[in-house]
């Protein structure tokens, strides 16, 4: 119960601050940043050394990798319905619109049917072409040869029994359409009103108010949202609570930061030129203590949640470097897996990294359910994304969030699970990655880097 009360209390207050922070802001940069250093809640990893390796060694080398074909063409499913209510409200604002992928613009290994262990490789290429010619298959199948046939059965028994924590999409289905990330930015777009309101209302409304075993109602209705946040204390919660909140708290940070680094600016009649540029006023709006209380600790659990997703690099970098990261474009896969290798390399050398072996520990039983709990909860969230009326919005935040489930899922799989364990491509039969996870935690780790590194920028621009 504390854990629903935590994360709709959080996603609420986000959602008051997003729409309705208005006024001149108070406040000076030495109230975020002061603040801001030393060790990461839970973690022995130093906010000074995380800067360190993020802003000279991991952002500038995903930067570059995700700028490539294999991570920047997103398959996703913007048309799925929302599964908690009906509303055909939508944001008609220019700035949410999504620009969908033409036939002719997809590369040409990134095609096809969806997914196989081979799927992205040349030989998987050159296997369907020659089917095709020889019209071996049937008029159901004309794309897919009796090997690919078995791997597609193998993947859906696979799939049925791991331990997922958000729900991916059809890739299959028909809605599903390739997005190219770099035309689709994450930035301001101006989504709100009675849409919005009714995501984060509606969360409060079903979880926040329903009594309690002993009858009791944890919040009052009329209790002023923010505060509620301000006075939520993290003493009392187990590890797994702390965790599950920090993520999502990180994962919060991590787009108000994208949202004041890349502002829409225009004019106050909303013609003329526009410029995208950092808002220096939204920043300490969102984060300086004057304004904000909790400001510069929820700076503070985007690095957590960033050390999170860097252990599951670190824990999947066995299993990666075993992919093909094929698109047909021969040049620039090569590229792309020198790339990964130089990245990984470079994340191995992270010290202090987060232990997830010390997550659901104690009573087996007990353990067992709040992993349960746990995962449904972050499945919950992979959900509601599908509410956002908001295209753009819609589509980093199933990003971002697909990213951070699969992070999770790397995490507490593999025969071991501590700060040692890796997961390797041996171990196939137990563990697989669809492509679609894979594109979602680089970018989502992308995001939190790009976050991080915005940091540094905002500090000299307020110093």
């Amino acid at each position: 119960m504390k854990l629903v009360i935590l994360l709709n209390i959080l996603f609420l207050h986000e959602f008051v601050a997003i729409n309705y922070s208005s006024g001149p802001v108070s406040g000076n940069s030495e109230g975020c940043f002061c603040k801001l250093q030393g060790e990461v809640d839970d973690c022995k990893c130093k906010v000074e050394t995380l800067d360190s390796i993020n802003n000279q060694k991991i952002y500038p080398r995903l930067q570059s990798l995700l700028s490539k074909d294999y991570f920047r063409y997103f398959k996703v499913n913007l048309k799925k319905t929302c599964p908690f209510w009906s509303d055909d409200s939508r944001c008609a604002l220019k700035d949410c619109h999504v620009d969908m992928c033409n036939q002719d613009e997809i590369p040409p290994g990134l095609k096809g049917s969806e997914p196989t262990e081979k799927k992205y490789s040349k030989e998987a290429q050159d296997e369907d072409e020659s089917c095709e010619e020889q019209k071996e298959l049937g008029a159901l199948n004309t794309t897919i040869s009796d090997s690919t046939k078995e791997a597609l059965r193998n993947w859906t028994k696979h799939d049925d029994t791991q331990e997922t924590f958000c729900e991916l999409d059809d890739d299959n289905s028909s809605e599903c359409d390739y997005v190219d990330l770099l035309l689709n930015p994450e930035r301001y777009t101006g989504y709100k009103g009675p849409s919005a309101h009714r995501i984060w209302r509606s969360i409060y409304e079903e979880n926040c108010f329903k009594p309690q075993e002993d009858g009791s109602t944890p919040y009052s209705p009329q209790q002023s949202l923010a505060a509620v946040y301000i006075r939520s204390e993290m003493t009392g919660l187990c590890l797994e609570q702390r965790t599950f909140y920090r993520m999502i708290s990180g994962l919060h940070t991590s787009i108000n930061l994208h949202l004041s680094s890349n502002y829409l600016f225009q004019d106050k009649l909303g013609f003329g030129n526009i410029k995208w540029a950092p808002n220096t006023e939204e920043f300490l709006r969102r984060f300086d203590p004057v304004n904000e209380e909790q400001g510069p600790q929820r700076l503070k659990n985007l690095y957590f949640a960033y050390l999170v997703e860097l252990r599951a690099l670190i824990k999947a970098a066995p299993y990666i470097l075993e992919e093909e990261f094929y698109t047909g474009n021969e040049e620039e896969d090569k590229d792309v897996k020198s790339g990964i290798r130089d990245l990984l390399t470079v994340i191995q050398q992270a010290p202090d990294q987060f232990d997830e072996s010390k997550l659901f520990q104690g009573d087996p039983k007990e353990a067992k359910k709040l992993k349960e709990e746990f995962r449904a909860h972050f499945m919950n969230v992979s959900r509601i994304m599908d509410c956002v009326g908001c295209d753009k919005c819609k589509l980093w935040g199933k990003l971002q969030v697909q990213g951070m489930g699969t992070a999770l899922k790397i995490l507490f799989s593999g025969d071991q699970i501590g700060p040692h364990s890796t997961i390797n491509a041996s171990q196939k039969k137990k563990f697989q990655l669809r492509r679609t996870e894979i594109v979602s935690l680089f970018n989502s780790f992308g995001r939190l880097s790009s976050s991080v590194h915005s940091i540094e920028k905002f500090r000299h621009l307020l110093s």
